[in-house]
């Protein structure tokens, strides 16, 4: 019997709180989490690490949250991770864009519980494994 191997998440955020209450979410329901304080250092970690998704707030010094995705989405050529923009900006409910509006596919609200966006990212790797790859 083969085992699957825990999926990786990047955190990327300057609130320290609210990384680390993200970061336990994810620990918590069984993710590897890597984490980073801002774009600059959240590009780094995704170069060395190659997680499966990013998550990343919009607003942050040195690098912002656009440009991380944008930047991210460019050294990944055609495997790029599920990106995720995390703000308090956008109100409305998590929402899909394609193609991806602001570096990311995904935009959800601060205000979503943590759980809740734990449990979005497991749906949105879920799918990512059943949908076949593109034949380009």
């Amino acid at each position: 019997m083969t085992t699957v191997p825990p999926a990786t998440v990047l955190i990327i955020d300057d609130d320290p709180f609210f990384l680390q209450l993200l970061c336990g979410a994810f620990r918590e329901n069984g993710f590897v989490v890597f984490s980073a304080h801002d774009g600059i250092e959240g590009l780094k970690v995704y170069l060395d690490k190659l997680p499966q998704v990013v998550i990343t707030d919009l607003l942050m010094p040195r690098m912002g949250g656009v440009s991380t995705c944008m930047e991210i989405r460019r050294r990944a050529g055609d495997q790029p991770p599920i990106l995720i923009l995390l703000t308090s900006m956008f109100q409305e409910a998590p929402h899909e864009h394609d193609p991806p509006d602001m570096g990311a596919s995904y935009h959800i609200p601060k205000t979503c519980s943590p759980l809740d966006i734990v449990i979005l990212v497991e749906q949105l790797l879920t799918r990512n494994v059943q949908q076949p790859a593109n034949p380009d």
